[in-house]
């Protein structure tokens, strides 16, 4: 594979069906027509290439797939409508009634919810490691029908960094694959793949976008976990749908995205628009300059928050004090991302005051954009639970997230002084906010004592 920048703009294209447009045309189509009755059989049969319908595979998604895995190092990807469906096919393509699956804890409450909530009452039992970097505590808590283990390459918005390596050969000596969420890292700063992972999912809504404006979701099939000696039964044991063949006898390596892609993602429908698909693929064009530029401003405004005594503590693994900061320089030695907490020493009042005060900041749940974003997790993405769960991840009534964007560093530590300012009550730095007629309203930043 050529350098990761190179592969971010050329990987996976093809131009044959294009007629000679340069990028990946939007193929903004429900279905697609048959060249005859037999061409129509022999589409659907698997026969010949071609599409069939949207919901089974499009020109435009298939680009954006193939790409994603070759930055991946991964055999093969499907995309779908959002990172949440993305998490959903990666699972429902291997847990069924019965089973059990073994997660860290500090995983995004989004997928906390999945887990407790959607994947309960689908008789899925799933249990939290409460200490995911420790190697023993994995091995123990997993069961005869454990079926996968899972966490995240960088925490959200706690910044614990996945040893994924460690956790691999545990899962790896029970016979057992290991699913990584590396929406925070993105493969420009961490492919799981290299460390053991055998399946990778993304938030494509986030930095493989960058850009904020759709939502996708990708799963990387690495090509590296043996279902032919798992414990998937689905995929081993002989199916109608494949004529009395298995997917393992059909596909191999491919049996487990063969099965995720034609019956999790097919029947179940989490499409993606071909229009997201392509503004997806042309964000992934420019990640690597987002990501390095944005983790470098992310560890500036991290070690200027941990300067300030009005902050008790900084989240984020690329500061020497962060108890990830060592499986940090190990696994992300091009930054450590642009998602870092803190948390106040006056909790939800001083959060409150904080909050209400910048003005550059953009206040809402997101991450991954170009513009930078703050959010007080305990009384929005993470409300819904309990409290000692909360605290028991770090969710702390004076916690503010921030997702830094490329805005200039002096910019947007400027903005977070009126934050600290509010807290304290004192002027500190002033902002308003001029208007012109017939003009967008201006931010004018002004230096107060």
């Amino acid at each position: 594979m050529p350098e990761f920048t190179t592969a971010q703009v050329h990987a996976g294209e093809t131009r044959e069906a294009a007629h000679g447009a340069r990028v990946t045309p939007i193929y903004l189509t429900a279905g697609f027509e048959f060249d005859s009755f037999a061409n129509a059989e022999e589409r659907f049969g698997g026969d010949v290439p071609g599409y069939t319908y949207s919901r089974s595979g499009n020109p435009t998604a298939a680009s954006l797939e193939r790409r994603v895995a070759a930055l991946e190092g991964g055999r093969e990807a499907i995309a779908v409508g959002s990172g949440q469906a993305a998490l959903t096919v990666a699972l429902l393509g291997l847990v069924q009634s019965g089973d059990h699956l073994l997660s860290a804890q500090s995983v995004y409450s989004g997928t906390r919810g999945l887990f407790e909530t959607g994947l309960k009452r689908l008789g899925v039992q799933v249990e939290f490691v409460d200490g995911p970097g420790d190697p023993e505590e994995w091995r123990r808590r997993i069961r005869p029908n454990t079926r996968a283990l899972f966490g995240e390459s960088i925490g959200n918005p706690g910044n614990d960094v996945l040893d994924i390596a460690a956790v691999a050969d545990v899962a790896h000596q029970n016979g057992l694959p290991l699913i990584v969420d590396n929406t925070l890292a993105t493969p420009y700063l961490l492919q799981p793949g290299e460390h053991g992972a055998d399946i990778v999912v993304h938030s494509a809504s986030k930095f493989l976008g960058g850009h904020g404006s759709a939502l996708g979701g990708v799963v990387v099939d690495q090509g590296s976990y043996d279902w032919g000696v798992s414990p998937f039964e689905h995929l081993r044991a002989p199916d109608d749908w494949l004529h009395g063949d298995s997917y393992v006898g059909a596909y191999g390596r491919g049996a487990y995205i063969a099965f995720a892609r034609s019956v999790v993602a097919s029947l179940f429908g989490p499409v993606l628009s071909p229009v997201n698909a392509f503004l997806i693929q042309q964000g992934i064009e420019t990640l690597s300059l987002r990501l390095r530029q944005q983790s470098d401003t992310a560890l500036a405004v991290a070690r200027w928050l941990e300067r300030k005594p009005e902050v008790a503590s900084v989240d984020y693994a690329g500061l020497e004090s962060h108890p990830s900061h060592d499986l940090a320089r190990r696994y992300l030695p091009r930054g450590a991302g642009a998602i870092l907490g803190f948390t106040l020493v006056g909790g939800a009042a001083a959060a409150q005051r904080f909050y209400d005060a910048v003005t550059l900041f953009s206040r809402m749940t997101h991450i991954g954009d170009v513009r930078s974003l703050i959010l007080h997790p305990a009384t929005t993405t993470h409300a819904h639970l309990q409290r000692d769960v909360r605290e028991a991840t770090g969710i702390g009534d004076g916690l503010l997230r921030l997702s830094i964007g490329l805005e200039d560093p002096t910019d947007l530590i400027a903005d977070l002084e009126r934050g600290i300012a509010a807290v304290t009550g004192q002027a500190g730095v002033a902002a308003t906010t001029a208007t012109t007629p017939n003009r967008e309203p201006r931010l004018v930043v002004a230096a107060g004592n």
